[in-house]
């Protein structure tokens, strides 16, 4: 049976080549033009497992796709790094200075900033996705609209680029999260990450306590996140991932924090794949 695979956004965008590259064996999509109907997909079984953008190396956390994740009792089974490469595209013959609007992603709108700012008679305008955006643009014969996207999607929808690689940073990447409805168990040996989620009373060295014990622990804290608590005024939830060489010294954390935090829970435990280059 050929499992079926969320994306957010529509084929030739950065969600789908993630799918091409993590899964080796053929599969579905199931393309969502919003995070929030990606996770309504998995919830409600028209896919098996989705693929969910979390951060990105300029830009940063996606702190809401968490908050999703944490909302919904979904569990984090992997990761995938992709390199980010984004491109200025338009219907074939038109040139840069034909180009009166840019529409894309505002995150891909972020990450090309500077190149952007040289062009300031473009008016920028967010959009839901980038492939979206360059294949209604071939639909609609827009003459005057540019899209930002991957050299996939400029293929895909028989647009040219006009401007390659005009992202600010070139070493530009983005992790994405594997997420299922239910947890996958992988051997104790493989499990080399986690991200997990805490609250705390608040009160002066309390989250200075629970960084001190992940030391401890040995456990590398490679990120670290809070978001207010909407119900509690001045109360924040802080997302937290971590790495480890041996999963004993996270078990032996995992039960430590378990105690001194008010509230504990784990996102998903699986395995690192950060390139060795990002570190």
């Amino acid at each position: 049976m050929t499992a079926k695979i969320a994306i957010q956004g529509i084929k030739g965008s950065f969600h789908h080549q993630v799918v091409k590259e993590y899964f080796s064996e053929n599969v579905d999509i199931d393309e969502c033009l919003s995070f929030e109907e990606l996770v309504d997909s998995l919830l409600a079984g028209k896919s098996d497992q989705a693929v969910m953008a979390i951060e990105n190396s300029i830009a940063g956390p996606i702190i809401p796709n968490y908050a999703l994740i944490d909302k919904n009792n979904l569990h984090i089974i992997g990761e995938h790094y992709l390199s980010i490469h984004q491109n200025l595209m338009a219907l074939k013959g038109q040139k840069i200075e034909d180009i009166k609007e840019v529409h894309s992603h505002p995150m891909a709108l972020l990450q090309c900033m500077d190149f952007l700012k040289q062009y300031p008679n473009i008016k920028l305008v967010e959009d839901k996705d980038t492939a979206e955006t360059a294949r209604r643009i071939q639909e609609k014969q827009l003459t005057g609209i540019a899209a930002i996207g991957s050299k996939v999607a400029s293929e895909m929808y028989d647009l040219e680029i006009i401007a390659p690689e005009i992202q600010t940073i070139k070493n530009n990447m983005t992790r994405f999260v594997i997420i299922k409805k239910q947890n996958s168990f992988l051997p104790e040996s493989e499990i080399n990450r986690a991200s997990i989620k805490f609250e705390l009373d608040h009160k002066r060295g309390s989250l200075a306590a629970v960084l001190n014990v992940m030391s401890d622990c040995k456990l590398n804290l490679t990120k670290i996140q809070s978001l207010p608590k909407i119900e509690t005024p001045w109360k924040y939830s802080f997302f937290v991932d971590v790495t480890f060489e041996n999963y004993e010294d996270y078990s032996k954390a995992k039960s430590l924090l378990n105690i001194m935090a008010e509230y504990f829970k784990v996102l998903g435990e699986y395995k690192n794949t950060k390139p060795l280059a990002q570190s």
